[in-house]
Formats: structure tokens, sequence, C-alpha cells
């Protein structure tokens, strides 16, 4: 198991991408404590926490805000009372918008950037403010590890919804001025940037047209899945990924090699 007994933070772990990240960690025998505003998947099906205990793993819930300043420093607080170490934040709570720029709000760019950079800001800033008190485990010369989610978005435009890519470039570039600032220090800092991937969820992101748009974009013969991504992750949750700081890995089935 590459997770036996580490501790991992999953923002946004009830639904979707998240919720298939605290799986995977908590079957490499992670500890995994889901954060999020609600415990029910958007997709409908069981929760996340009851999904892992019932196949015998170790998690627990804790209702957080990322976007709110005392939530994050509360939840890496109650993790380190709960489980005594910090090993893994995967920053994974993301916004959507819906429109180009002209046609974004003030207040949709504020909700959406609140969430996918405010938040990641926080769950970065608090979760190394923790790290640097920690000494590596023994065996180990990482104090910690950050894993940002980012997005295909993050690099190129998403048609249609202005503050989501933004906000994922700010992933991006957050990434890697955390990892040149905090290697020294033992902390590790990657993203992984998923394409399209089906989650179950519904809306305007799996209608028609935007299902058609991402299979012309996606050389691999089938649209992506949560799991695609959780394997991604879970290698940069790892020891297996020690050498490996700053970067940003494509899981998009060859999108933006198209």
């Amino acid at each position: 198991m590459r997770l036996k007994d580490r501790v991992v933070i999953v923002t946004g772990g009830a639904s979707g991408i998240g919720k298939s990240i605290s799986i995977k960690a908590a079957n490499e025998g992670a500890r995994v404590v889901v954060a999020d505003i609600r415990e029910t998947p958007l997709e409908g099906g069981q929760n996340t926490v009851d999904a892992i205990l019932m196949a015998g793993g170790i998690s627990t819930y804790m209702n957080t805000d990322v976007t709110n300043d005392t939530d994050v420093k509360k939840l890496i607080s109650n993790t380190v009372k709960k489980y005594g170490f910090l090993d893994v934040i995967i920053n994974n709570a993301a916004a959507h918008g819906r429109a180009a720029l002209l046609e974004t709000t003030e207040d949709e760019w504020d909700r959406v950037m609140a969430v996918g950079a405010k938040g990641m800001f926080f769950g970065c800033k608090y979760a190394i403010e923790q790290m640097l008190k920690q000494k590596p485990r023994q065996g180990s010369e990482v104090r910690g590890r950050i894993v940002n989610i980012s997005s295909q978005h993050g690099m190129i435009r998403a048609p249609n919804d202005f503050a989501y890519g933004v906000s994922k470039a700010c992933a991006v570039y957050m990434t890697r001025q955390i990892a040149g600032d905090y290697a020294k220090f033992g902390i590790v800092c990657n993203a992984v940037a998923p394409g399209k991937i089906l989650t179950g969820k519904t809306g305007a992101a799996i209608s028609p047209e935007a299902i058609s748009y991402s299979e012309d974009r996606t050389p691999w013969p089938r649209l992506g899945r949560s799991e695609d991504v959780a394997s991604a992750v879970i290698f940069f949750a790892s020891d297996e990924a020690s050498f490996i700081t700053g970067e940003n890995l494509m899981v998009d089935g060859g999108w933006m090699a198209n």
C-alpha cells in the first residue's frame, strides 16, 4: 500500500473526482479526511466516507467551506488533533461559471475565484504551516505533500467559462511558486490537470454539444473517468514522486497534444 497510515485531506471529497481520489487513497492505506460543504455526492450514490468505511478503510467527514479562512484553519487543526499528522492535502474543490468574459458578472467571478483560487490558497497556506512544524516520517525526506487539481483549461481557453479557466490558471501558477519556494523545507507540490472527465454529474458540462466538442478534442477513444485522475493524484501523494515537484500532469487522453 503506497499510502499506508498516511493522513490525507481531500477538499471537495464528497463528489465526482474528489470522491474517487478519497476512495483510492483509502484503498492505498491512507486515513482520509473528506472536506466538503456537503456529504451527499452531487451525482448521487453512497457517501464517500460510508463507502470507505464499508470497504474497511479509515475516514472521517469534516464540514468545510474552503472559501472561509477560519474553516480551513479548523480543518487542518482538527485533522492533526484526530490523526496526529498531516501528510498530504489534495486541493480539489472547484466551482464553475457559465459565461464568456463579457457575460461574466461580478458575482459569478467572485464565486468561482473564491473556491478555485482563494480556497486553494487557504488550503496550501495552512497545510504548509502545519507541515513546517513536522519532521519527515521515518525513512522519508518529505515533510508533506500538496496536490492541486488544475485543468487543461488552466493551460488553454475554457469556452464559455472564463472565470473557471482563470481559476485553474491560478492553480498552475500557485503550484509552481510553492514548489520552488518550499522545496528546501521538504515540501513537495504538484498539480494534476484533468481533461474531459465524466463523473456522473448532470448539467451543461454533459450537453450533447459539450460532449461532441470534447470527443473531437480528445485523441484517446473515450473520455476520462474520475479514476483516471485519482490514479495520477495517488502517484503524486506517494513516495514514488519525491524528486518531482512543480509539475502539472495532464490527464486528458491527449487533449493538449491534439
